[in-house]
This record gives structure tokens, C-alpha cells and sequence, in this order.
């Protein structure tokens, strides 16, 4: 749902075969996992024009299928004559991004320099009515393109109204009955992305990112607090829905269930808490602060130990992968957020600990073996009338990532069995 790029894995088929629709066709690397795409139509591939390895932005030419192996075709007049599908500039944002990122310096007296935004992301910005320095940057050093600033433009036209002058980004896919995706501190949906395709096959899947994150507005508040964050995606329900939330999207959850018991059809929390030890409360402000410091990428490998077990992190193709992904998602959180965000973990912990025998939806638990921020995972399991408890053996607080392939199967049974009950 929030694809900007892809990296070529593999062509399973060489040039010249002929092709099945339906049939397995390319596989890519998007974000945190990999995805196998099926062939929209049969006949012959003819040729290839992005080979494995190759990272390329939504809408690059790929590949090119004829009807037939002996029909007419000239591969450079095909790739000349293509035109991207709208919104999709990849070799405009190709070059944005190997442009060097400004070197201004620093303002006088120490006020901090102002972000790099690319000439012809600028005039963009301005003529959306854009602020440019609002929106996160994906090129070196931060630097914000074309692409950076479509993808903010149609992020905000997802937004949904929660409150006077705060609307939240919304991603929607699959239909049935509504399932709701809150992501952890720090992240955006785009961190369920292993689970969203299976998902959205029976469900109608609903991706909230929360305030400040991604397309979302951030108002500028002290804190942002769980409460408050559990009205907003209480206004955002029409129908009882089945939530999923992960470790600080598990207090949002659990305090929407406490709070609006009938928007609630179902609970999944993976690695929640109610009471946030000192190691999580640290590690919540150390990110912040690391988030105003360091770069994307320093910041994924430093946070990596702490939310992934010895498996992926012992796996460098897994690894690596899933660090790129991270480090893309990281540049959807500004520093603000997180400071705000960490301020309403802390006010909310401990709140609500002598109130979980008044959750009354079923409750599926997930909690990791190698969890090192949330291991109270069995205390709340529990304290919940009815809830199940089920613990991924080595993976560590990230589960969506960390175990995904496990994660989205228990969320399908536990899915599966409410609607039939």
C-alpha cells in the first residue's frame, strides 16, 4: 500500500518463453519482503529491461510480452515510446536523486540548515500548495524529489478527517469484513507489508497511520497520547472491525477496546504491553533523539538488535533487505513525532493495568522469544478473559517482520475462526 520502489530479484522465465496468464513471471524486492508477480496475460516474453538487482521506482519499464514469439518488435522503439503510468516520473526521479544533496551551511546562530529539496520538487510543492520542508525526503542526505512529493500530494489525498483541522493517511485494499492495521512507535503500515496481500484476499484491509506519521497531519501537541490516538481510529470505524496492532498500535488497541467496546469485533496484539518497562521507555527516546541526529540508514542498523532476532539478523540477504525497508520506513517519522509519540507511551503506561478484564472482544497474543522490550506478553494473556497466547520462538519485538511468514498465518486462523463463530 505505501510502494514507492522495487528491486528486481529474479526472472524465472528466460526471453523468449511462452508465457501463461497467471503464471509466475518476476520477482521483486519491495520494502520488507519479497513478492512473486503473476502474469497479467499469456504470450511470449521478448525482452528484459531491468535486470536482477536493479532498484527502480513505481512505474519503470520492466519487461514487454507480444502476443506471439514471431510478431514484429523492436525493443529500443518500445522502451522510447513508453510512457509511465500517471504520477510515475521514474528517470525524472532517477536524476532528482543522484543530484548531491544541498551543503548549505548552518543559519547563524546555530539554527538548524534547511532541509534539500530539489529545484523541481520545490516548484512542485509550491504549486500543490505544499510546504516542501514538511515532507520526508528519500534522496541523499535526506534530499527531497519529484517522487517524494507526489507520493506525499496522494498520501494527503488519502487522508480521512478525525477531528477539526487533523486528518489521518488511510490506506485501503482487499474487501470483506474491515481489518485494521495500527503500526508500532515509529513506523507506518508499511510494516504489516508481509501480511497485507494474504490479508487483503478475505478482508477488506484498512492501514491507519497515526498522527504525524507518513500523509498524516502532526499537530503540534506536547503528546501524543493513546487515548487520543485510539478515538481517532474509533471515528474512522463504520462497522465492528477486527484490530491488529503492534507493540505501541497494541496499547492503542487494547484502550480502543476499552474505550469503544462495540467498534471491536476482534484483538491481535503482537508483542504488547500495558506497563512500559525502562528499557522500552529509553529505547523510545533514545530513537527520537537518534531520529534528529543520525541518517535513515545508521538509524535502521542501530535499532536492528533491538527488533530483530538472531535468525534475520544472522541471514545477510534477509538482513540487508530488511534494513533498506526499515531505513524507508523511517523516513516516514520525523523527530517530532517520536518525542510526541514517546511522551503519550509514557503517560499512558501503567494506566490501564487493572482494567483488562474488561476487554471483552477474543483476543489473539503474539509475543516473541527474543523480545527484549515487551516480555510481559504472558502476564497480559492472563489478565484478558479468554485470550490466546502463542510465543514465536526466537523472533524478536518486530513480529510482522521478524516471523512474517508465521504472523500472517496465526492472524488468518484467528481471523478466520471469529467470523465463524
Amino acid at each position: 500500500m505505501t510502494m514507492q520502489e522495487g528491486t528486481v530479484v529474479d526472472w524465472p522465465l528466460a526471453v523468449g518463453a511462452q508465457v501463461t496468464k497467471g503464471e509466475l513471471l518476476l520477482v521483486i524486492e519491495t520494502e520488507k519482503a519479497e513478492t512473486e508477480i503473476e502474469a497479467t496475460a499469456s504470450g511470449t516474453l521478448r525482452h528484459v529491461y531491468a535486470e536482477p538487482g536493479e532498484t527502480l521506482p513505481c512505474g519503470a519499464l520492466l519487461a514487454a510480452l507480444t502476443d506471439t514469439a514471431d510478431e514484429p518488435f523492436d525493443p529500443e522503439a518500445f522502451a522510447a515510446a513508453y510512457t509511465p503510468p500517471p504520477g510515475s516520473e521514474p528517470e525524472e526521479a532517477a536524476a532528482e536523486e543522484s543530484a548531491p544533496a544541498s551543503t548549505a551551511p548552518a543559519a547563524a546562530g546555530g539554527a538548524a540548515k534547511r532541509k534539500p529539496v530539489a529545484p523541481a520538487a520545490r516548484a512542485l510543492a509550491k504549486q500543490l500548495g505544499l510546504d516542501s520542508e514538511a515532507i520526508p525526503g528519500t534522496g541523499p542526505g535526506g534530499r527531497v524529489t519529484r517522487a517524494d512529493v507526489e507520493a506525499f500530494a496522494a498520501a494527503r489525498e488519502r487522508g480521512v478527517t478525525v477531528e477539526p483541522g487533523v486528518s489521518l493517511e488511510v490506506l485501503r485494499e482487499g474487501s470483506g469484513p474491515p481489518v485494521v492495521l495500527l503500526p508500532g512507535f515509529g513506523t507506518d503500515v508499511s510494516s504489516f507489508a508481509p501480511q497485507t496481500p494474504g490479508l487483503a484476499a478475505d478482508f477488506s484491509v484498512i492501514g491507519v497511520n497515526p498522527r504525524g506519521v507518513g500523509g498524516s497531519d502532526a499537530p503540534e501537541l506536547e503528546a501524543y497520547e493513546v487515548a487520543r490516538a485510539a478515538d481517532d481510529v474509533a471515528s474512522l470505524l463504520e462497522a465492528p472491525s477486527h484490530i491488529v496492532g503492534a507493540s505501541l498500535g497494541a496499547a492503542v488497541a487494547l484502550e480502543l477496546a476499552l474505550r469503544h467496546p462495540g467498534r471491536v469485533a476482534s484483538l491481535a496484539l503482537l508483542t504488547p504491553f500495558v506497563e512500559a518497562r525502562p528499557r522500552l521507555r529509553a529505547f523510545a527516546e533514545g530513537w527520537a533523539q537518534m531520529a534528529a541526529e543520525a541518517s535513515p540508514q545508521t538509524m535502521a542498523r542501530a535499532l536492528a538488535p533491538w527488533l530483530f532476532g538472531d535468525a534475520l539478523l544472522g541471514d545477510e540477504k534477509a538482513r540487508e533487505r530488511t534494513l533498506r525497508g526499515l531505513a524507508q520506513m523511517l523516513r516516514q517519522v520525523p523527530a517530532a513525532t517520536l518525542a510526541r509519540t514517546a511522551a503519550g507511551l509514557a503517560s499512558w503506561s501503567g494506566s490501564r493495568t487493572g482494567d483488562l478484564a474488561g476487554v471483552t472482544a477474543p483476543t489473539l497474543i503474539l509475543a516473541g522469544g527474543a523480545d527484549l522490550l515487551t516480555p510481559d506478553a504472558a502476564d497480559l494473556a492472563a489478565a484478558i478473559p479468554g485470550a490466546k497466547l502463542k510465543v514465536l520462538e526466537g523472533a524478536g519485538h518486530a513480529l510482522a517482520i521478524d516471523a512474517a511468514d508465521e504472523v500472517g498465518r496465526l492472524l488468518r486462523a484467528h481471523l478466520e475462526a471469529v467470523c465463524a463463530a
